[in-house]
């Protein structure tokens, strides 16, 4: 059981350092207009997840559940 419980302490804190990853690239992006970000790859943060937000919105009452779901796991790790 120990070895479950460090593969799940590995994963809360791969999650948080993914979380915060997001945060920093959508506060780059509107300090930076999205444009010009040195040391950031040329991806847009924002444009991703309004695309995540938006295939969730076409899928419906099931998107709404996934959103639903997702927001309590992740608020169960805060």
């Amino acid at each position: 059981m120990e070895i479950l419980t460090k593969i799940g302490g590995w994963a809360d804190k791969l999650t948080q350092i993914g979380i915060s990853l997001v945060a920093l690239g959508v506060v780059l992006e509107v300090l930076f207009s999205g444009a010009g970000i040195p040391f950031w790859p040329e991806i847009s943060v924002v444009d991703n997840i309004m695309g995540i937000l938006g295939s969730l919105n076409a899928e419906g009452l099931l998107g709404l559940v996934g959103a639903f779901v997702l927001y309590h796991i992740l608020k169960k790790q805060s």
